[in-house]
């Protein structure tokens, strides 16, 4: 699935500065390698079901055998392999018998004490990927998974790391094991090592993502195998709120366009951004914040939520807007699927040529019917002249006021908003009053 920076800046994707992201929360990875490789996951979305559902199953399948997955492999152990093929130490002897072996020890005392230390980290490194493939390998394992534990177990096969199966513990090797192991290790298996080091990340990455799954509560999307675009979601939140209110949301080809009003604070742009984060969490593979969610692949996603002027570049922020319209309209006129979010068309204009710039650009993507849009605004007025199209509908956040006091109930409701309750929150916020002061 196609998307941009600005759409992962808007949801909230990836770490931005201090800002909290959908990926930090997410992260439950066990090592450095494997955060970064959930990170490339996280900016690579996939674009076909079939490499999709791999990926689900392959979350399921470590989910369903945690017991199996390997204490032995720490972040410290992998860190403290890959220092030991770059660290300068004195050569192990070729073929180690006690005396020579001994000799070392006393001879090369922090050689050895790096090599006893780095072949301990190497043996639980190893014992730990034995026993994913001895559990993780069987008639069911899904493509993705078992394309790399065979990989994985036929990079073992070497007759020297028959021990670390034999052999509980690396406290168990003698001292001439141990060096007769490192010297193997550093010599003649590095490549081999480093390879592996590379695939465990990935295995870290799937099982950070699965304990996310199963930690936060998640459920994994149904992709439907139809040509047209539809999604519907049950139970839908934002997954960085602590305390978030769901939403029921449906959008197909009969209704593709969802014109969305309410007041400020009401829900609209959290709830905009509930349903791209899912549906972009959908096209990696993960579980989505939601009781229930179906959905079309789509081939991309944009949004329009926190457009920016640019003082460098001499381009304010209505300019911005209307670069980032053309550059949607330009992408989404190639008759693939996208799922469009633009939160407050135009706010950079006096409100009468946002209303025309509103009106027009609604207009031209309604013509549109093989992707879907949500779309929200203050300026309800518009909506009235939109009701001849029957692909779009109306729904809104509604507020209540109960003694001059803002009640928002974060629901959506079908029809167009009227409030206008902008002065009532700077009186609420005291601003009225401290202005009369001055």
């Amino acid at each position: 699935m196609e998307t941009d920076k600005t759409t992962l800046a808007d949801l909230s994707i990836l770490d931005t500065g201090d800002d909290f992201s959908v990926f930090s929360k997410l992260n439950l990875c066990r090592t450095v390698g494997g955060r970064d490789k959930m990170y490339e996951n996280f900016t690579n979305p996939l674009n076909n079901i079939e490499a999709i559902t791999g990926i689900q199953q392959t979350l399921q399948t470590i989910l369903q055998n945690l017991q199996y997955w390997p204490d032995e492999i720490s972040n410290g152990s992998v860190l403290m392999i890959g220092k030991f093929y770059y660290a300068a130490i004195d050569d192990i002897p070729a073929s180690p018998s006690v005396i020579s072996a001994y000799g070392y020890k006393y001879f090369h005392k922090a050689d050895f004490s790096l090599v006893e230390y780095s072949v301990g980290h190497a043996f639980d490194f190893i014992k730990g990927m034995q026993k994913l493939v001895k559990h993780f390998i069987t008639d069911t394992t899904p493509a993705p998974l078992l394309n790399i534990l065979t990989s994985v177990r036929d990079m073992m096969q070497p007759e020297q790391l028959a021990i670390i199966e034999k052999k509980n513990k690396a406290g168990d090797l003698t001292i001439v094991e141990q060096l007769q192991l490192g010297r193997f290790l550093r010599h003649y298996y590095k490549r081999n090592m480093l390879q592996l080091l590379d695939m465990y990340s990935q295995l870290d990455a799937w099982y950070g993502m699965a304990m996310s799954v199963k930690q936060f509560g998640l459920s994994f999307p149904e992709f439907v195998t139809e040509n047209e675009p539809m999604l519907e979601a049950k139970g839908l939140y934002h997954i960085l709120l602590s305390t978030p209110v769901d939403y029921d949301i449906r959008l197909d080809p009969a209704r593709n366009f969802l014109f969305l009003t309410g007041a400020n604070m009401a829900g609209k742009s959290t709830f905009i951004k509930s349903v791209g984060t899912a549906v972009f969490l959908a096209h990696i593979g993960m579980g989505v914040p939601a009781q229930h969610m179906q959905l079309s692949l789509f081939d991309g996603l944009l949004s329009n939520i926190n457009v920016a002027d640019n003082l460098h570049k001499g381009e304010s922020y209505f300019y911005n807007e209307v670069q980032r319209i053309k550059s949607t309209v330009t992408k989404i006129s190639d008759g693939r699927k996208w799922l469009i979010l633009i939160d407050e068309l135009f706010k950079g204009t006096n409100i009468e040529d946002a209303m025309k710039c509103s009106s027009t650009v609604i207009e031209g993507f309604l013509k549109i019917h093989n992707s879907l849009f949500i779309l929200s605004t203050h300026l309800y007025e518009i909506g009235e002249a939109l009701k001849k199209y029957s692909n779009i509908s109306f729904n809104y956040f509604e507020t209540t006021v109960t003694n001059e006091q803002l009640l928002f109930s974060y629901q959506l409701k079908n029809g167009i908003s009227n409030d206008r309750l902008g002065y009532l929150i700077l009186k609420n916020e005291g601003v009225v009053d401290m202005l009369e002061k001055l």
